[in-house]
């Protein structure tokens, strides 16, 4: 039987640290080996213990879980998992900021057990930390986590090296574990003048989907946002799927919601997604597929692929999971595989428009 996880719980709350504490050691998987009082305390004991997980709760005295996560993750390679009852917009930038130099997630802090989900939030709370103890983390020192291309890793050579077989109408992203920086790299590499519109699933915890977008959109050119239902997917716009409905798309480039059961244990789901631009777009469509644990999107970018589409996976190296990429490679999907970098390159050599900077 696998040792259990040495957890730091941070939270200024009494009644929430031994809440959070009694949730994961009855989970037997867990064992927490500190309380913190603050942020500062978060700090100094997290480089005493070395802990393997610590759940940070954001509003604390003395330093925030946000600036304490910060100040660990540059000396201490340990995954961190906020966990708040309130997640406003700046929060939710701050903390994908923190997510740059490290593997940072973010969960709702379950209500008290009087309340009826109490025990949906619980499980909610312990899935989330147990994915996080997987995640190999390494100490940034503050650089950003996504890697650009490396030295000798993909040669150039534009459309005929892309062996691109209609011209491209649409580019369809799935993203899960350690997606967003890798967004944002991709993202941001991308001019005013791309010429396609970017359909785009990330799984990610409800309600923070509005920060992850706003924090993207200060370094993007593009124009991102959160898909509506019956608007028409437009060139130079990144559509991210909203939570809780499956995003698809149809011939004219409508984007749709459907209300449909989860995918993979996941809604919105990449499968779906990527479905859709198989029938409406065929081989006139792009098809990538980023870091991420399971299997969503797999079986449908192979799907892409023997409709003519074009199909690229992250590389093993750049991605925090190598889950769902690597399925796809198993399963023959992926024309491609390439760091973020050189996705973005893929991108512009086949779409065309201006080159962006840095490319």
């Amino acid at each position: 039987m696998a040792e259990p996880k040495r957890v730091l719980i941070a939270d200024d709350s009494l009644t929430c640290r031994e809440y959070l504490r009694f949730i994961l050691e009855k989970d037997k998987g867990f064992q927490v080996v500190g309380i913190a009082v603050d942020g500062e305390d978060a700090v100094r004991q997290a480089l005493a213990l070395k802990p393997d997980l610590i759940a940070m709760d954001i509003h604390m005295p003395k330093m925030d879980g946000i600036e304490a996560s910060r100040k660990i993750l540059e000396r201490l390679p340990v995954p961190i998992v906020m966990v708040s009852d309130v997640w406003q917009t700046a929060e939710v930038q701050k903390a994908f900021e923190a997510m740059e130099i490290g593997a940072v997630g973010g969960v709702q802090k379950p209500p008290g057990l009087g309340h009826p989900e109490a025990e949906v939030f619980a499980r909610k709370l312990v899935r989330t930390m147990k994915l996080m103890a997987e995640l190999p983390v390494i100490q940034r020192r503050g650089k950003p986590i996504a890697k650009g291309p490396s030295a000798g890793t993909t040669p150039r050579g534009g459309l005929t090296r892309w062996r691109v077989k209609s011209p491209v109408r649409l580019v369809a992203i799935g993203a899960s574990t350690g997606g967003p920086p890798v967004l944002k790299e991709i993202l941001c590499r991308l001019p005013v003048g791309f010429s396609v519109p970017v359909l785009v699933v990330q799984h990610i915890s409800a309600g923070f989907l509005p920060g992850m977008v706003e924090w993207m959109q200060r370094a993007c050119e593009v124009k991102l946002c959160i898909a509506k239902p019956g608007e028409p997917a437009e060139p130079g716009a990144v559509y991210f799927a909203p939570d809780e409905v499956h995003m698809e798309i149809d011939g004219r480039g409508i984007i749709r919601f459907s209300n449909e059961a989860s995918e993979h244990g996941v809604k919105p789901s990449v499968s779906v997604l990527f479905r859709s631009v198989a029938a409406s777009f065929g081989a006139a469509a792009v098809g990538v597929l980023l870091t991420g644990m399971g299997k969503d999107g797999a079986q449908e970018l192979l799907l892409l692929r023997q409709k003519g589409a074009l199909t690229v996976v992250q590389d093993k190296s750049s991605c925090v999971v190598f889950g769902m990429p690597g399925e796809a490679v198993r399963l023959g999907a992926a024309q491609w595989v390439l760091p973020p970098g050189e996705i973005a390159r893929l991108l512009m050599e086949v779409v065309g428009g201006r080159t962006a900077a840095g490319l």
